[in-house]
């Protein structure tokens, strides 16, 4: 019998979803009709989206 592999745990961010940096629409628009929008970061991942190996087992569980 063949060993399994052992699936390695997944190094998204919990917080954030993956999604380390965001633009949020502050709902004015510019002259040229963009809209003005304000740059976020996820505290915990500094704006990576993706978490060290160890955190990542730690939250697992």
């Amino acid at each position: 019998m063949m060993p399994q592999h052992v699936r390695n745990p997944r190094r998204i961010c919990p917080d954030c979803s993956g999604f380390g940096r965001v633009a949020i629409a502050t709902g004015f628009r510019l002259r040229d009709g963009s809209r003005a929008t304000v740059p976020v970061s996820c505290s915990p991942c500094q704006g990576f989206g993706t978490v060290a190996r160890t955190l990542a087992t730690a939250k697992a569980v």
